[in-house]
C-alpha cells in the first residue's frame, strides 16, 4: 500500500517501562517531537547507512500509523487513520544527551536521514486489528524488544486527537506511536528483522 509522506510526528515516553529504563519521567501527556520526512526510508533488506563517530546509535521500534483523511473535530483515530507499519525511531544517544543537557531541541539526535525506516504499509481496517498481535523486534536473531498497543500510556485515539488540535492532522502524515523497553545500541553489521505476531514485515542490516 502506498503512502505519500508529509509529516512524521513521533511520540516520545509512550510506554512506563522504556521511559523508567532511560531514567525519565513518566509524562502526564503526550510527548510530541518531529523528523524530517527524509528521515524515512523502506525496510527491504538493504544495508542502512547511518551516521559515523557520533557516538551511540539506538534502535527503538515503533508502530506506525497513516492519516488516510483531513482530521475534523470529533473524528475517531479509525476514521481518520488508513495504513499501518512499524519502524525504527534511530536515535543518536549521546547527541541526544547533550542537547537535552543544554535544553536545545532533539533534531540532531532524531532527525537525521534514514533514521525513521519503516516497513511496507498495510492497509487498516480498524483499530481492534492492532491489538491481535504484539510487534517485535529481532537483533541478529534474539527478540530485543516486543510491543502491544494495550501497553501504551496514551492511545492511537487520545494522540490523534493530541496532535490535531495542538498541530494539525491530515492526510500523508504518520505517526510513530512510541516504543516498548529494550532499546539498545547497534553496531555495523547488525541485522534486525521486524514482526508483527509470527510475521514477519521487514529487515535490514546496518551498513
Amino acid at each position: 500500500m502506498n503512502v505519500e509522506i508529509r509529516n512524521v510526528y513521533c511520540v516520545g515516553r509512550n510506554y512506563k517501562l522504556h521511559a523508567e529504563e532511560l531514567g525519565n519521567d513518566v509524562p502526564s501527556e503526550p510527548m510530541i517531537f518531529l523528523k524530517p520526512s527524509h528521515a524515512v526510508v523502506p525496510l527491504d533488506g538493504a544495508k542502512l547507512e547511518l551516521p559515523q563517530g557520533k557516538g551511540d546509535i539506538h534502535f527503538e521500534t515503533e508502530l506506525v500509523v497513516a492519516v488516510g483523511r483531513n482530521y475534523e473535530p470529533g473524528m475517531t483515530a479509525d476514521a481518520c487513520l488508513n495504513a499501518f507499519a512499524f519502524g525504527i525511531d534511530f536515535t543518536l544517544r549521546d547527541v541526544q544527551s547533550t542537547l537535552k543537557k543544554k535544553g536545545h531541541p532533539w533534531t540532531a539526535a532524531k532527525g537525521f536521514k534514514s533514521s525513521a525506516p519503516v516497513t511496507p504499509f498495510l492497509p487498516l481496517k480498524s483499530l481492534d486489528m492492532l491489538e491481535k498481535k504484539d510487534f517485535s523486534l529481532l537483533k541478529n536473531g534474539q527478540e530485543v524488544q516486543r510491543g502491544h498497543i494495550k501497553d501504551m500510556i496514551f492511545s492511537i485515539q487520545h494522540i490523534v486527537e493530541y496532535i490535531a488540535t495542538q498541530y494539525g492532522l491530515g492526510e500523508g502524515d504518520i505517526i510513530f506511536t512510541g516504543t516498548p523497553a529494550g532499546v539498545g545500541p547497534t553496531a555495523s553489521g547488525d541485522r534486525f528483522e521486524l514482526y508483527w505476531g509470527s510475521d514477519r514485515q521487514g529487515s535490514f542490516i546496518i551498513g
